[in-house]
């Protein structure tokens, strides 16, 4: 990111949280030249970016104030999914995008990545972990080699236990079970608790991985109405416990995919008493709960659960490396039935990439990284949003993630984002379709961002060539 971009943002923020109010006088450029050890040209740059998001107004031979109207934020409001459980499609869809995403075959160069979701893996707060990962594979290679304890390594679990204190939990090394990332976690947790033909309540949009689990096990969705800024409609959720069976609840609150959004914590616990009160588990997934851009991070739903019926799931790959396959479990009163299922599907998992983890974790690297990433995420956050709402058309709404790296984008409901993701394709863009996050294949006008993928310059020239792509559509 340059310099006036991360400036800029700054600046924003501060403006966005009341430390500048409208109408204050905004510091100097040569005051904030000297403050952040930058050019005189490098603020008026950041300056002039604020004044095109209608953040900053200059004034002549007075400086730049707040304007005394800010910019409305436009988000997406509360989705009307079926309101009847439904049979996941999408699974082709989802297929065609995994293999553009990986593959080295394409005739067009890649210019920009943004329908992954993976995190920043060249950070250089990652150089202890690769140097433990050597060092482990140099010095123990017949520990790798070996069978490992199907509730994975004790030193990994003994970390969880820490680290899920930081939410609000208080579990033991021996609550977890370690799987091969969140993805097996999510299935197995359905596996335990569901059969074919049950129902789940799940949020929408969601992430298409947990969609497709409920595919794989052959059971339904219900779509509950979601809001991009506080989540899952509970009044929506209890209509459709009254009329439907729902066997369980799966849901992203902390830092969800695809929206981005932080659940209120009194919300969190109520979904927990609503749970209570219909006798159906919660499955949690926590996957980007590390990287929430607030500190200390945000509870869990698992941290009010007195019972075991919340299932609290989350791996390593969207916080250090997707490639190690490290995730895990707390099952709660779950426990015995989703070992058995676990050993089942994979049995044990790899142990030099939870060994090298768990030394990670230990020497604090991982606590030092995600601070790092934190900060990097939410600089980058808010430029690609500046962007999308400088290019695209009028009407566009977008999602305000409260942490990790993608955001939602809602467009006009006249434009067809299917169609953009095979059109931009072919100029080396990748996206991910809105359809691929419902079960039925609704949202054909909204888009999944990664803001990490790339430079800035690089995200900000491929938003711009959208902008052109949608508006030449046909309407």
């Amino acid at each position: 990111m340059t310099l006036y971009a991360s400036l800029a943002n700054g600046l924003r923020e501060q403006i966005t949280l009341g430390v500048f109010n409208a109408g204050d006088k905004l510091p100097s450029v040569r005051q904030l030249a000297r403050e952040h050890g930058v050019s005189l040209a490098t603020v008026q740059e950041a300056y002039r970016v604020l004044e095109t998001q209608r953040y900053a107004q200059a004034k002549p031979k007075s400086g730049y104030f707040v304007p005394l109207q800010l910019p409305c934020e436009n988000t997406p409001k509360m989705t009307k999914p079926p309101q009847r459980p439904m049979d996941v499609s999408q699974w082709e869809d989802v297929l065609n995008m995994l293999l553009n995403t990986f593959s080295k075959e394409s005739e067009t160069p890649t210019v920009c990545q943004f329908q992954h979701a993976m995190p920043n893996m060249t950070a250089k707060t990652l150089k202890p972990l690769s140097k433990r990962l050597h060092e482990l594979t140099k010095n123990r290679a017949l520990d790798g080699m070996l069978y490992g304890d199907v509730k994975g390594d004790a030193s990994l679990r003994k970390q969880l236990s820490r680290l899920t204190a930081a939410s609000g939990c208080q579990l033991y090394p021996d609550e977890f079970i370690v799987t091969s990332g969140c993805q097996e976690a999510l299935s197995v947790c359905l596996r335990a608790i569901a059969k074919a033909g049950d129902v789940i309540a799940v949020e929408s949009p969601g992430f298409y991985g947990a969609m497709q689990a409920i595919k794989g096990a052959n059971m339904k969705a219900l779509e509950i109405p979601t809001d991009s800024e506080s989540g899952l409609s509970l009044e929506a959720l209890k209509l459709a416990l009254d009329q439907w069976p729902i066997k369980a609840i799966l849901v992203a609150p902390t830092v969800n995919n695809p929206q981005g959004f932080v659940m209120p914590v009194e919300k969190k616990k109520a979904l927990y008493e609503l749970a209570r009160e219909y006798d159906i588990a919660i499955i949690e997934d926590d996957i980007y709960g590390d990287i929430a851009y607030s500190y200390p991070r945000p509870k869990t739903i698992k941290s009010f659960d007195e019972d075991g019926r919340v299932l609290l799931c989350s791996s390593f790959s969207k916080t250090l490396a997707p490639g190690f396959r490290v995730g895990w479990i707390a099952p709660g009163a779950f426990r015995n039935k989703v070992m058995h299922v676990k050993y089942v599907s994979s049995s044990m998992c790899a142990t030099f990439p939870q060994l090298a983890i768990a030394s990670f974790i230990e020497q604090g690297g991982y606590d030092k990284h995600i601070r790092a990433m934190r900060q990097q995420y939410r600089l980058a956050r808010d430029t690609l949003r500046a962007d999308i709402k400088r290019y695209f058309p009028e009407g566009t709404a977008v999602s305000m993630p409260e942490g990790g790296y993608v955001l939602w984008v809602e467009l006009p409901p006249q434009y067809d984002c299917v169609k953009l993701t095979e059109e931009a394709r072919k100029h080396g863009i990748y996206l991910a379709p809105g359809q691929l996050f419902s079960a039925t294949g609704k949202y054909r006008n909204c888009m999944r961002f990664n803001f990490i993928d790339s430079t800035q310059d690089i995200r900000a020239t491929s938003i711009a060539r959208l902008a052109e792509l949608i508006r030449a559509q046909p309407l």
